[in-house]
């Protein structure tokens, strides 16, 4: 019997995309999962749409006030009932086979943290950047010079390492989340077949590098109590990465 999969997404004004979002997960070969969404306050059509799809195995559930993305994921992390845990934000796509060779990948090669490589598109899903390759064997010291699990493709096992959330990191949660996980699995491994898509925004706050790098700081420097010299070298090596990642900062 298939274990139950929560897949996990903070919500905000999606009506663009949320509907091909949610294909995407109907649609997986592997059928045992949850999906619980927490609306950030949509101010669009996003509930209304996500009602309209009357599935029981949504959750929805509802902010009274605008918290952000790691408050959100944290809420539903609070409600998920599966053993593995996922993500996806609410304008991605997953391929039809991502849960069922994700869950397989962690049962049969006896490993609790996987993620694969993905697809980069524009907001129309045309293709504008190579695909971002998966690289394996990530460990808690490579993890301190930039972030290359993505939410989209990543799956852990709970019942091996328990849920971890999302720590307070003004617009570096995910990061600082993947520092404190790869604390307690000795590696994060990878599919190198794409396994999702991922769209590239032009007004998304992850896209504007110089707000980011300050950020980036701010996690090695006060999060992580590194001293400057350290937190610079971490925040250069950061910036490095991301040219080689995006081509620009």
């Amino acid at each position: 019997m298939e274990e139950l999969v929560s897949i996990i997404t903070p919500c905000y004004n999606s009506e663009k995309y949320i509907t091909e979002t949610y294909e995407s997960i109907k649609n997986q070969s592997y059928t045992n999962w949850e999906w619980i969404i927490v609306d950030d306050c949509s101010t669009d059509r996003s509930m209304d749409i996500i009602k309209s799809f009357n599935d029981t195995r949504i959750n929805l559930s509802i902010n009274k006030i605008n918290s952000g993305a790691a408050i959100s994921r944290n809420k539903a992390l609070d409600i998920a009932q599966g053993r593995y845990i996922t993500f996806i934000d609410s304008d991605d796509i997953w391929m039809k086979d991502f849960l069922e060779k994700s869950v397989n990948y962690l049962k049969f090669e006896n490993e609790e943290l996987v993620y694969s490589t993905y697809k980069r598109v524009n907001e129309n899903l045309e293709e504008i950047l190579d695909d971002f390759i998966a690289e394996d064997f990530i460990d808690k010291n490579r993890i301190l010079y930039n972030c290359p699990i993505p939410m989209l493709t990543s799956v852990y096992d709970t019942k091996r390492i328990g849920k971890i959330y999302f720590p307070s990191v003004e617009l570096r949660e995910d990061h600082a989340m993947w520092i404190e996980l790869l604390q307690k699995v000795k590696y994060a491994r990878a599919i190198t077949e794409p396994l999702g898509i991922y769209r590239i925004r032009d007004n998304s706050v992850s896209r504007n590098k110089l707000i980011i790098a300050k950020m980036q700081f701010n996690l090695y420097y006060k999060h992580l109590n590194m001293n400057l010299l350290k937190s610079g070298f971490y925040t250069l090596s950061w910036g490095l990465n991301g040219l080689k990642k995006y081509g620009k900062l």
